[in-house]
This record gives C-alpha cells, sequence and structure tokens, in this order.
C-alpha cells in the first residue's frame, strides 16, 4: 500500500494530513482509493493534478504502475503558458 505525500492545496482535502496510505497498484487504482477514503479530494483530482513516482512527474499517464516502495507525491497541476 504506497504512501502518498500530498503539496500545496491537498491537504486540507485530508484532514490537514502530510501523507496518506492507499491501495493502488497503479495511478489511476491510487487515485480512484484517495477519492473513495477521502472524498473532499475529488474536486481538486478533478481540476488537475500531478502524480510524483520516484521523481517522475506523470500528468496524464494514470495507467502507470507503481512500484513496491515507490515514493508517491500528489500536487495540484499549475497553470501557465
Amino acid at each position: 500500500m504506497p504512501e502518498v505525500r500530498l503539496f500545496g492545496g491537498l491537504r486540507d482535502a485530508v484532514d490537514g494530513a502530510e501523507s496518506v496510505r492507499v491501495e493502488g497498484a497503479t495511478i489511476r487504482e491510487l487515485l480512484q482509493s484517495l477519492g473513495r477514503e477521502y472524498p473532499r479530494i475529488r474536486e481538486r483530482i478533478g481540476q488537475g493534478i500531478a502524480v510524483s513516482i520516484d521523481g517522475v512527474i506523470y500528468r496524464d499517464n494514470w495507467d502507470q504502475p507503481i512500484p513496491e516502495g515507490a515514493e508517491v507525491g500528489l500536487l495540484l497541476r499549475i497553470a501557465g503558458g
């Protein structure tokens, strides 16, 4: 079960926690589990997030596997041009 570190405006959606543990073998499964456990984070996920796995940022590849023991982080996407 990956430990997921949350950054920025995502923490208030999980009661202020810096990290949470949720099930998920892929990014998609992890986000689904996170939404079930913490319903307030669903809106933030829908607005756009990036997922970091061992320092590599994934923005749209939700089928990316999460290796056992990987360092996982979630952060809000930053709009820009």
